[in-house]
């Protein structure tokens, strides 16, 4: 019994420190369009409160399952053990990067990590993934494939149609929907023409005859238990799961420089508040998913206080190398442009 208790230990604080990871990650990459301005060109879109529902759910892989998440994308390789140097480095356009400089934030990729790559375009990561799964299935590889996507990305046709091929083919695939309660501007409960119908999302499973939930998203063990039991039963050939993880995105849509002229009152950290509403922001981060954890982890005698602080700075240190080696990368030289276009 000790050795179990002590690895379900190790396992709780692995937890804690991969979402320690992305958040400073994330932090890092917010502030580079304050300190470093014109780095980073395009967009980048944060994840930060998102970090339990990355954790959670890649704590139930294998090693050799796909995962395949949609642009919001920093926070998966992370966990998967993609180094953060490469990926800082992609992000800021450098050749050093993932994708040598050319993919950028939203087209990050680490096949060795079986992280085969994400897409700009809203939805489409369903679509990939579910492709994914048929190979999977049809090549008997033992793989299952774990989609993430945003709430509006569920109102998209390959939502439905791939949910639909899924469950009639009983595909190897867990569907996250990840509900961070706004699409891009707009609070996804709004009653017009732009937000979701339905509530909870989770229930447009039934109209796949497959396994729908609603989890809270804010705690990485309700996540992972409930998308354990979604890869058991992929992995058994039962076919596909819908999870509904429920948070709340604590930064922008995208890039700071995007958002309209803040209000002296709100740092860019809280730029959502912009368009958003202030008292259900400060509700939620009341709610933050690292905060939570590591006071519980604390109050239950799993984590020291100190532990805490040095994982913290342990992860900063660690983000800080990967700034300094990403801003010391030489961008691609201009005749590469092309060296990696298919048609």
């Amino acid at each position: 019994m000790a050795a179990k208790r002590r690895w379900e230990k190790d396992r709780l604080v692995w937890i804690y420190q991969q979402m320690v990871r992305i958040r400073e990650f994330e932090e890092a990459v917010k502030r580079t369009f304050i300190e470093h301005p014109q780095v980073i060109r395009g967009h980048a879109h944060l994840g930060d409160g998102a970090e339990a529902t990355i954790v959670g759910s890649l704590f139930t892989r294998k090693p050799s399952d796909m995962v395949m998440p949609s642009y919001r994308c920093h926070g998966y390789p992370i966990v998967l053990g993609t180094p953060l140097k490469q990926m800082m480095a992609e992000i800021y356009g450098r050749k050093d990067g993932l994708c040598r400089g050319f993919g950028g934030s939203m087209h990050l990729a680490d096949p060795e990590r079986h992280f085969p790559g994400t897409s700009g375009i809203i939805g489409q990561s369903i679509a990939h993934a579910t492709g994914a799964a048929v190979s999977a299935q049809i090549k008997h590889t033992d793989q299952i494939v774990y989609c993430f996507f945003g709430d509006g990305a569920s109102k998209q046709g390959a939502f439905y149609e791939s949910l639909n091929m899924a469950a009639i083919w009983k595909l190897p695939i867990i569907y996250i929907l990840e509900n961070n309660q706004y699409q891009a501007y707009t609070h996804f409960s709004l009653e017009d023409a732009n937000a979701m119908a339905g509530e909870p999302l989770s229930k447009k499973a039934a109209a796949f005859s497959m396994p729908g939930r609603t989890v809270d998203g804010t705690d990485p063990v309700a996540v992972a238990e409930a998308v354990g039991k979604a890869a058991r039963r992929a992995r058994a050939g039962k076919g596909p799961s819908l999870i509904e993880s429920k948070f709340y995105r604590l930064s922008a849509h995208g890039n700071v420089i995007t958002v309209p002229p803040l209000p002296t009152q709100f740092p860019e950290h809280e730029a959502i508040a912009v368009y958003g509403n202030r008292a259900e922001f400060e509700e939620w981060r009341a709610k933050d998913p690292i905060g939570q954890f590591r006071a519980r982890l604390i109050e239950q005698g799993t984590m020291a206080e100190g532990d805490a602080e040095s994982i913290l700075q342990s992860a900063r240190d660690e983000v800080a190398e990967a700034v300094r080696f990403a801003l010391d990368s030489p961008l691609p030289a201009p005749e590469e442009a092309l060296n990696y276009v298919y048609a």
